[in-house]
């Protein structure tokens, strides 16, 4: 429990953070996984579309500072490569 005012406004503001940080991670995991079925599957325009929803919440992941901006990076280039190896 809290003892000061602003350490009890602190605990609420990242309670909230935390779950919208949680909730991003999860977007971001779910939309990779879905990127790896559609590669796995030889789907190169559904792969493409999924690709950019992926590197579109890498990016917004990243500017907020819920993952490393080399993080997003490294997984937009791995998954680019995926794609583009495809036949």
């Amino acid at each position: 429990m809290p003892n000061v005012k602003s350490a009890a406004k602190r605990a609420k503001t990242s309670a909230v953070s935390r779950t919208k940080n949680i909730a991003a991670k999860a977007n971001i995991l779910t939309l990779g996984r879905r990127l790896i079925a559609a590669t796995s599957a030889n789907d190169k325009t559904k792969s493409q579309e999924i690709f950019r929803a992926y590197s579109s919440a890498l990016d917004k992941a990243a500017k907020k500072g819920i993952i490393t901006r080399n993080t997003a990076a490294r997984k937009k280039s791995r998954s680019a490569l995926k794609i583009k190896a495809m036949k």
